[in-house]
């Protein structure tokens, strides 16, 4: 009887409510009629609300549909989903919109601490009906150090050598004594433009070297691919490592460390401070918009939404082994003898792709928008436009910290796409076209996946990538194409203009602010302005840094008037039809000056 008459007072509810707005608050409750008096409590039920008004052809959706939020904490156990049924068109959209900043979050709190020693000590409770295991915590509003050998990366050790056939990596015996025991430790490891997170399975003491070994899939991934490699040079400037994950490491205040068998977690605080607000993420993603080719998601809009307090727990599973850009190897190995490919380089080694997670996802999907959001305090990428969309806006965003990529758009190969040939998909609407990336502030993201970017955009056509602010990365402000190779392919007319980019390569290099990659008919980089590089003394090569930098296959790609602190550029292995015209310090200073954000949007920096 109860659950008929639940289902009589959702049909009574979509027949009275004649309004085409919708109400959602933190204080509501999904039992109500959504009215302005009596909100809803989740978006999930607003939008099944708003399916039903259109499924219906109630009054007042010819005009659209407005689901307004309050502002405030909408905490999620699951990723809110937006449906082909969600769809608006372009004179009636649907539009999530708040007057404040709503924020879906995936976070849950840590009370209950008590001190023990220097260090204080909390319960983690289940989520969800299951132990909950995290990568963060965040702190009175600020990330946690996930406890680690070194606060000072500068200090980070070497690996001394690297024995592929056993699977070995041999290090300084000093380095790993501390952790002999820790069930749990990590490696991150630094190879030339990325990181790799390795779970350690076991460590040999050998006088005063080490053997390291790994769990799998990573172990194997890792001694078998041949790209990026771990750095053994003649000079002893071989590959940095730090380690992480072990209550030995746990001796720095700000530092944390999660015990999952007693589901314990230890937070050591600074002199003084009190934990008034300790949160963990929970969840992977927090929306996901996902239509068909045949049956996308169209004209949504989201408007002053916050995304934040997410994790991505793979490299605690699997590992974490990058090609680039974050995308992480399934497979790679090298290849003899080397396959021959036309009008390239022969190629030396074949590698499988996963992408790893996102805030939020867009695929399957038309003129999806992003207006004045917020996405921070996230695990892995921030928005990715994955697969399948057309047109779509990201507009006027905050984008902070971040652990991996902040935007994320368009195919770099699908899993069983083999990543070095040309992709081209008979339907093209499995393409990521037509999207406008405009007036963002992106920075601090990048901040644990070192190897990724502030906006990453694989096989992309029409892309346009303007005026945005992307400071304080890791590698890469801006990678453009992808597929090391000169083939003509699906990506082109994509522009990068204008965009200001400094404060890069914080910790990699075989880095640009600009960088691209694949042949890109009719496409442009100009008027950036790229400043301002960081210094990291474990660079694999301490020269080896760009302001821009097109790289293998690049093709007719025109490069014109950027402004750079010098002309310090790189050209590598590119194909041909590209233009470089008027880069460099010389460039009129008015470029430099309207780079990033323009008037109406410098309140970004204020946030």
């Amino acid at each position: 009887m109860k659950k008929s008459f639940t289902t009589a007072g959702l049909l009574f509810t979509a027949f009275t409510l004649y309004s085409a707005d919708i109400y959602v608050s933190p204080a509501g409750d999904d039992r109500n009629s959504g009215e302005q008096g009596a909100p809803k409590a989740t978006l999930t039920s607003a939008l099944r609300q708003a399916r039903e008004m259109r499924r219906q052809s109630l009054p007042g959706v010819e005009s659209g549909v407005t689901i307004h939020m309050a502002p405030g904490n909408y905490c999620v156990y699951e990723p809110v989903f937006v449906r082909p049924e969600d769809s608006g068109t372009p004179e009636a959209p649907t539009v999530i919109t708040s007057d404040g900043v709503a924020w879906l979050n995936g976070g849950v709190r840590i009370d209950g601490w008590k001190r023990q020693g220097k260090l204080l000590v909390a319960d983690v409770p289940a989520f969800n009906g299951r132990p909950l295991d995290f990568r963060q915590l965040y702190v009175n509003g600020k990330k946690a150090v996930r406890a680690r050998d070194v606060q000072d990366f500068e200090k980070m050790h070497r690996i001394m050598s690297n024995d592929p056939v056993n699977e070995i990596l041999w290090v300084p015996a000093e380095a790993v004594k501390g952790i002999l025991k820790s069930p749990y430790a990590e490696m991150v490891l630094h190879e030339m433009w990325c990181v790799a997170n390795l779970r350690i399975k076991s460590i040999e003491i050998h006088g005063d070297s080490a053997a390291v070994r790994f769990h799998n899939p990573e172990s194997r991934i890792q001694f078998e691919h041949p790209w990026p490699r771990p750095m053994v040079t003649t000079d002893g400037h071989n590959s940095a490592f730090y380690l992480t994950n072990a209550k030995e490491l746990l001796d720095t205040p700000g530092e944390w460390y999660h015990d999952i068998s007693t589901r314990k977690l230890y937070y050591y605080p600074y002199p003084g401070e009190t934990v008034t607000d300790a949160v963990v993420p929970a969840v992977e993603t927090l929306l996901n918009v996902e239509g068909t080719l045949d049956r996308p998601v169209e004209n949504v809009r989201f408007e002053n939404i916050g995304f934040e307090y997410t994790t991505w727990m793979r490299p605690s599973l699997m590992g974490h082994v990058p090609l680039q850009a974050g995308m992480y190897m399934t497979d790679g190995y090298r290849i003899s003898p080397k396959m021959e490919r036309y009008q390239n380089h022969k190629l030396d080694n074949q590698g499988w792709l996963g992408r790893p997670e996102s805030a939020v996802t867009v695929s399957g999907a038309r003129d999806v928008y992003f207006i004045g959001c917020r996405f921070e305090h996230l695990g892995s990428s921030g928005l990715d436009y994955k697969w399948g969309t057309q047109g779509g806006l990201v507009k006027g965003c905050l984008f902070r910290d971040i652990a991996g990529n902040g935007i994320v758009a368009g195919s770099f190969s699908p899993g069983s796409h083999e990543t070095h040939l040309p992709y081209d998909p008979a339907d093209g609407r499995e393409l990521c076209s037509g999207l406008i990336i405009s007036n963002n502030l992106i920075t601090d993201v990048s901040n644990e996946d070192w190897g990724t970017l502030g906006i990453a955009a694989g096989y992309v056509k029409g892309i346009n990538i303007e005026h945005n602010e992307i400071s304080d990365v890791s590698y890469s402000g801006i990678s453009l194409g992808w597929g090391w190779t000169r083939t003509v392919n699906c990506m082109r007319d994509n522009r990068v203009h204008a965009n200001l980019i400094h404060h890069y390569a914080r910790h990699m290099y075989d880095v640009a602010g600009v960088y691209t990659l694949g042949s890109q008919p009719h496409s442009w980089v100009t008027e950036n302005c790229v400043r301002d590089i960081y210094v990291p003394g474990y660079a694999h090569d301490p020269k080896h840094w760009f302001y821009l930098y097109t790289d293998e296959g690049s093709s007719f790609i025109t490069v014109k008037d950027n402004w750079t602190e010098s002309e310090k550029f790189l050209r590598n292995a590119n194909g041909p039809g590209n233009v470089w015209e008027n880069n460099g310090p010389n460039v009129d200073s008015k470029i430099k000056e309207n780079a990033g954000l323009t008037k109406d949007y410098q309140y970004l920096k204020t946030l």
